[in-house]
C-alpha cells in the first residue's frame, strides 16, 4: 500500500447505559440495514467479474451507519435530527432507503452467486 492506515478509533461506552449502541431500536435498525455480503471487481483473465465476498463485522457496522446517514441527508425535512429519526424509524420497520441499499446488495451477490470461486 502506498498510504499507511488510518488509526481505529475507539468509541467509548455511554455512561449511563454501558453500551456502545444505546437504544434497542437503535440496535434492531441498525441489524435490520447491515449487509452480509457485498460485491468486489476482481480482473481475471482480460474480463472483470464481480465476486461476492462477506464482509468484516467492522465494516459491516460502518457500512450500515453510512448508509443509515447518506439516505438520511437525501430526505425531505426540517433538520437533520428530523431526517436521521425518520430514517432509524424506516430501518427499524425494514423500509426505507437504507434497508432498499442492503437489499440490492444481497441481490446483487445472489445474482452473481457463480463468480465466488473467484475469491481469494
Amino acid at each position: 500500500m502506498r498510504k499507511a492506515k488510518p488509526q481505529k478509533r475507539v468509541i467509548l461506552p455511554d455512561p449511563v447505559y454501558g453500551e456502545v449502541m444505546v437504544l434497542d431500536i437503535w440496535k434492531q435498525a441498525l441489524d435490520n440495514i447491515t449487509p452480509l455480503v457485498e460485491v468486489k471487481s476482481k480482473r481475471i483473465g482480460g474480463a472483470t467479474f464481480q465476486v461476492p465476498t462477506e464482509i468484516r463485522a467492522d465494516r459491516k457496522e460502518s457500512i450500515a451507519m453510512k448508509n443509515m446517514i447518506n439516505f438520511a441527508r437525501k430526505r425531505g425535512g426540517h433538520s437533520m435530527a428530523e431526517k436521521l429519526a425518520a430514517e432509524i424509524m424506516d430501518a427499524y420497520n425494514n423500509q426505507g432507503g437504507a434497508f432498499k441499499r442492503k437489499e440490492d446488495m444481497h441481490r446483487m451477490a445472489e445474482a452473481n452467486r457463480a463468480f465466488a470461486h473467484f475469491r481469494f
